[in-house]
């Protein structure tokens, strides 16, 4: 039998809980649908008190079902209806579009094919959604890009990360390369051999010890 694993969404919190239908009724459509289709069920997730407009990103029970997909090899997901996915055609493929691209099908349990690419509209839809998240990416590493360059730019801090060596203090980065290569035509000084030169000089890490092998060649590059 062919591994598969299903999805269940409910839409608000009055639809959780033991004497709530929503669920049961989803799973036992699901159950069903597996049973006589030859499925075999080796997982759940579900999404509780997720609207269908909500975007798949947020949610963390489609999130799980996306690791478990690229862990094991499990390339079926079965819902009990295209609505129980998203309610927004965007978001439902935009949500399809990260499965099909897994090399997964998504089966409801009236049978329906959701990532079959026979029908010319849903495949246009699904180019059309992809290439606005293409864009929407793009646009958040352009935008993230642009501040990190005007935060340099102003030269109030730094835009990431701790100082450098060299920011921190010049006139130690300065003595470090002097020492490695105080004779131009002759083999540099080893890495070890300054960290004791520097330590000489009152030059020492945070922690009061002589600076690492690696410490020394960051202050060289």
């Amino acid at each position: 039998m062919v591994e598969a694993v299903s999805y269940i969404r409910t839409s608000s919190a009055a639809n959780i809980g033991a004497d709530k239908d929503s669920e049961p009724r989803q799973r036992v459509a699901i159950a069903g649908f597996a049973k006589r289709a030859g499925f075999a069920l080796v997982g759940e997730f579900t999404d509780q008190a997720v609207r269908g407009a909500d975007p798949i990103e947020t949610r963390p029970g489609f999130s799980a079902l996306l690791d478990r997909i690229e862990s094991n090899g499990v390339r079926v997901v079965i819902i009990e209806d295209g609505s129980r996915f998203a309610r927004q055609l965007m978001t439902q493929e935009l949500g399809l579009i990260a499965l099909i691209t897994r090399g997964v099908r998504v089966l409801t349990a009236s049978g329906d094919d959701l990532t079959d690419d026979s029908d010319p509209s849903r495949t246009m839809m699904r180019q059309i959604a992809g290439a606005f998240h293409q864009y929407e990416k793009a646009r958040l590493v352009a935008k993230l890009k642009g501040a990190r360059d005007r935060k340099r730019a102003s030269g109030v801090g730094r835009a990431q990360g701790r100082k450098t060596l060299a920011e921190r203090d010049p006139e130690m980065v300065k003595l470090a390369r002097q020492l490695h290569r105080p004779d131009p035509n002759k083999r540099p000084i080893s890495l070890r051999k300054v960290s004791v030169a520097l330590a000489e000089h009152g030059y020492r890490n945070s922690s009061g010890a002589m600076f690492s092998a690696s410490s020394v060649a960051r202050m060289l590059e």
